[in-house]
């Protein structure tokens, strides 16, 4: 059964209408084409507008739809020849951090990813999109590797953030991310990041020190969650929908503020709603990317990257 949000609740009654009008024509043999062609219309209009203004609570909410694509899905929809690479070569493999190398377009390439589970059973493998330091130890074996071989790296992130559990404090979570800041600065070949759902915190910046940052429309990048800022400024969790309009955590918002380089149009309804068009959106996205990076030379490819991140944000001085 599909999940259906709260702001989406007026878009089922009217198909409710249609589909009754529907039945309705069907048994009793009078033409009601008209009128049911007007519905639809009517329907698909409103639809668009309410999409088009949704707030970034309402964002929130489809960023972290269940049925949403996950990083498999679309490895399967935009590259071709997928092979994974599996741990860290230093005793576990983080089933929430997947990768390997792939083709797109017949042209090797890294891909590398944070996966969610759509059912618990899934979530319980992937340990619901949290990576462990072993992941970002394993991404970053295969950053390594992309760099050796020149092959351009591709990152997709879906992450409520780094595992916060006492075992990944123990093994190094907090290192293992700044490591990989700054071996990802290093890279001599083109490197990608997408946020194509929960983009939070350092464990979604630990994938995405990158020449290109772009994000799917309704995803979300932020340095913390909306519910863990309401908790702190608020003492309540209930305030995340004020945390979320603050935080800026729109890709509209990033976009102005120069944190993200692209916003990736989705179906109307959500990335969920259309598999297919949500990956053909992306492979767009990625192979414009590569097009420009690929004429820069390895080291105007670290300079860039280097000074993407340099000029972000305001420095204000007394």
């Amino acid at each position: 059964m599909a999940v259906i949000l709260d702001f989406e609740k007026p878009i089922v009654e009217i198909q409710k209408k249609i589909e009754e009008l529907k039945q309705m024509s069907a048994e009793s043999g009078l033409d009601m084409q008209s009128q049911i062609q007007t519905f639809e219309s009517q329907a698909q209009s409103y639809k668009k507008e309410l999409y088009s203004k949704l707030k970034p609570s309402q964002k929130l909410q489809i960023a972290r739809h269940q049925e949403r694509p996950k990083f498999l899905d679309y490895v399967s929809l935009i590259f071709e020849n997928f092979v994974e690479f599996h741990g860290d070569r230093e005793g576990m493999d983080d089933r929430a951090i997947i990768g390997g190398v792939a083709k797109l377009d017949g042209k090797p390439v890294m891909v590398i990813g944070v996966q969610k589970g759509k059912t618990t059973k899934e979530n319980l493998e992937y340990n619901f999109g949290m990576p462990q330091p072993q992941g970002y130890r394993k991404a970053l074996r295969l950053f390594r590797h992309a760099d050796k071989f020149k092959m351009p790296i591709i990152t997709m992130i879906d992450t409520p953030g780094a595992y916060p559990g006492i075992k990944a404090e123990e093994t190094g979570q907090g290192s293992a991310i700044a490591v990989n800041l700054r071996e990802m600065s290093k890279l001599k070949v083109p490197v990608i990041s997408i946020i194509t759902g929960e983009g939070c915190s350092g464990g979604a910046l630990g994938l995405a020190v990158a020449n290109r940052v772009m994000m799917l429309e309704h995803a979300y990048y932020t340095v913390i969650s909306p519910e863990g800022c309401a908790s702190i400024l608020w003492r309540d969790a209930a305030m995340y929908a004020e945390a979320a309009q603050a935080l800026k955590i729109t890709s509209r918002d990033l976009l102005k503020l120069g944190i993200i380089d692209n916003e990736i149009k989705e179906p109307l309804g959500g990335a969920h709603t259309n598999y297919e068009k949500a990956a053909s959106n992306i492979k767009v996205a990625i192979t414009g990317a590569l097009s420009e990076l690929e004429k820069l030379s390895p080291d105007d490819l670290k300079a860039e990257r280097y000074n993407k991140f340099r000029t972000m944000g305001q420095f204000l001085e007394q």
